[in-house]
């Protein structure tokens, strides 16, 4: 396994470094060569920290951790590069580092499908653990969910909801890009939907317990439900060692462990794959399903997917 994540991580960011021109490593910038010891660096933690998450009951744990991790490096490299060390910015021209624009974005401009891309070869690879390991903002509405210890359940209905809204932003993009609308009056909007998406955070999230901003309020999230369905990882609940004691439900933010779901064996379309469930299951009933692969291979072969990406990001995501 470890070796897995570091040959992995090492590959992905050695294309990285021999194809991209100007650099994308931040090392490479400041001194020619030094993207290797970077990637190197990278490659090493990545080995190191898929050992953290193996171990089920410290998952919840070491998950919080990286995905912290990343969004603060991914958002202080853009205050840096804002202050005016333009080095660690991507290419110098700012794009609102709200999720609803990776999809609205592209349809306003008609071009910038970099993001679009990204997100869907990620969701082939391991699914819609892009909601729960590598979104850059999503952290933050986890840390306000965690700051009440058991989450309320969700509504029935937020499934339409985040359709709902996922359908209001698409049609938005369409009608400023045929109204001809300036790209002030977009950016605007933009800042707008992140502005409202952190008040949601701080609040809602904040009171039920539950990520109500990734679950309701993103656009991304309905995406990455659907399109998971296109990876071959899959979470599954054990029928045969389940005593429907709900312990599961008590550790899962985003409302994909209702009773109804329990009783199904099966999570609802909001789980990410986060995995924080798996070792709060005595029984170990939660189990990781790929193919025809035993449920701890399926569950090793994720995680190493999942650490090596993040790795990657960690080293290569920026405005």
């Amino acid at each position: 396994m470890l070796v897995a994540t570091f040959a992995l991580t090492f590959a992905a960011l050695s294309v990285v470094q021999v194809m991209v021109d100007p650099p994308l490593l931040l090392a490479e910038r400041f001194a020619r060569g030094a993207g290797w010891v970077e990637i190197l660096l990278l490659a090493s933690y990545a080995s190191w920290l898929v050992t953290k998450l193996y171990d089920p009951t410290k998952t919840l744990t070491w998950r919080r951790r990286l995905w912290t991790l990343f969004s603060f490096v991914f958002f202080a490299q853009l205050v840096i590069g804002l202050s005016g060390a333009e080095r660690f910015l991507m290419t110098g021209e700012l794009h609102l580092p709200v999720p609803a624009m990776i999809i609205a974005g592209p349809l306003y401009r008609g071009d910038g499908f970099f993001m679009p891309i990204l997100f869907t070869a990620t969701v082939l690879l391991v699914g819609p653990a892009w909601c729960s390991y590598l979104c850059y903002i999503g952290s933050w509405d986890l840390h306000s969910s965690v700051r009440r210890r058991r989450p309320s359940q969700l509504p029935r209905w937020r499934n339409w909801f985040r359709v709902g809204v996922l359908a209001v932003i698409v049609a938005a993009a369409l009608g400023l890009r045929m109204a001809g609308a300036s790209g002030a009056v977009a950016t605007a909007l933009g800042l707008a939907v992140g502005l409202v998406g952190v008040a949601i955070m701080v609040f809602a999230s904040r009171r039920v317990g539950s990520m109500i901003h990734c679950t309701m309020y993103c656009p991304i999230g309905p995406v990455a439900g659907v399109m998971g369905k296109l990876s071959p990882f899959r979470l599954r609940i054990n029928d045969t060692t389940c005593n429907d004691c709900g312990a599961c439900a008590l550790k899962c933010r985003y409302g994909a462990l209702r009773p109804e779901n329990i009783a199904a064996h099966a999570p609802g379309i909001t789980c990410t794959l986060c995995g924080d469930c798996v070792g709060s299951c005595k029984g170990r009933s939660i189990e990781y399903r790929f193919v025809r692969l035993s449920p701890n291979m399926a569950r090793t072969v994720f995680l190493v997917l999942v650490v090596s990406l993040h790795a990657v990001f960690l080293g290569v995501a920026r405005i």
